[in-house]
């Protein structure tokens, strides 16, 4: 009997450990997702929910044709702080989003970059505010507490110096809808005439029940929406585009009868990214590491200090979306047979060199 229970008790403490780390491994992955924001997440629809996708190709260039050159009343494009030799003279760029200001632990504004940085530029500059973490923006954004009236305060006296504000908050807890409302209505009021408030909000195929990103709320309390139609796919699921044509057609379709054109700046990503078959960089209990030597036939096992450690070769194929002027030629064609009047860019230096060659400014 003693033995059975000992045999037990080393099962239950293997499953516990696989059990833990099973929930690190969900926990991480859903952090690593930039367009989901808990409750208020978007979530997959089944295949009797999904239209068949339009036919695009009418769209897509030949990549060995000449690129249309496409205009617009209105081109936004990032600013990353430190990095302002990216954005060069001649740019068809009607506004910028300086990133980034921050709120930082205690709730107060700090990192405001220096705009005369940008004197060369001369467009419209917005600040550009970002709030990243979930408990930080539910205690900011508490009606009548002293944070953010101190963050309001902050902000106003730092619109002084820009066209605009451009608020970022993309950490926004699903019950403090009502109250991220109220701040941009506080903001707003307290803005001097003249000063633009923008923000920047999740791209959205359709209305999702109690998102605090609610287009049709939100659109009231501010001049402009930037919809950040890109991380379509992201680190932490499978491969696939960042902004495929498809998915932003149905965004931009969701966003016009949402927001209006007039409102609606349709966002373009600059950047792609990278999969990989394998992730070696994990923790591992001693059954894993023991179930590694074998897989990998492991023969030596050295010791650094006492430590044991083995080396060993592993086979990975990565597969990489990215962008391109042909990729994003396509986007602009069809944002604009949509009738949208505004696109904007995550972020200046990310760009393919010719991009700035297929557009232009109505």
């Amino acid at each position: 009997m003693g033995g059975e229970k000992k045999v037990r008790l080393i099962i239950m403490k293997h499953f516990l450990l696989i059990i833990f780390a099973l929930s690190l491994l969900f926990f991480s992955c859903r952090g690593t997702a930039k367009t989901i924001n808990e409750e208020g997440a978007e979530k997959k629809t089944t295949e009797e929910e999904i239209e068949p996708d339009e036919d695009l190709s009418m769209f897509i260039p030949n990549p060995a044709g000449d690129l249309p050159v496409t205009s617009f009343k209105e081109v936004w494009g990032y600013v990353i702080s430190g990095q302002e030799a990216a954005l060069r003279r001649g740019f068809p760029l009607t506004d910028i989003g300086y990133f980034g200001a921050e709120v930082d632990m205690y709730g107060a504004l700090s990192k405001v970059p220096n705009r005369s940085k940008l004197i060369n530029f001369n467009g419209k500059v917005h600040l550009a505010v970002v709030c990243a973490s979930n408990a930080l923006t539910y205690f900011t954004l508490m009606p009548g507490s002293p944070q953010r009236n101190a963050l309001i305060r902050d902000l106003v006296s730092a619109a002084a110096n820009f066209d605009g504000l451009n608020i970022d908050f993309e950490n926004i807890p699903p019950r403090s809808g009502e109250a991220f409302l109220s701040f941009l209505s506080e903001l707003r009021d307290k803005l001097p005439t003249g000063k633009m408030l923008s923000i920047a909000l999740y791209g959205r195929t359709r209305k999702l029940a109690n998102d605090v990103y609610d287009y049709e709320k939100i659109a009231p309390y501010v001049d402009r929406i930037f919809i950040m139609a890109y991380d379509e796919h992201w680190g932490g699921g499978p491969a696939g585009p960042v902004s495929s044509i498809q998915w932003c057609r149905r965004v931009a379709n969701y966003s016009l009868s949402a927001i209006g054109r007039e409102k609606l700046i349709m966002g373009i990503p600059l950047y792609g990214r990278a999969w990989a078959s394998q992730n070696h960089h994990r923790a591992l209990i001693h059954s894993s590491t023991q179930r590694l030597k074998n897989t990998h036939n492991v023969t030596e096992v050295r010791r650094e200090n006492g430590t044991p450690v083995f080396d060993y070769e592993a086979n990975i194929s990565v597969k990489v979306y990215y962008e391109d002027e042909y990729s994003i030629s396509a986007r602009l064609v069809m944002y604009k047979s949509m009738g949208i009047n505004a696109i904007g860019f995550w972020r200046i230096g990310q760009e393919a060199p010719r991009v700035w060659d297929i557009l232009k400014l109505e």
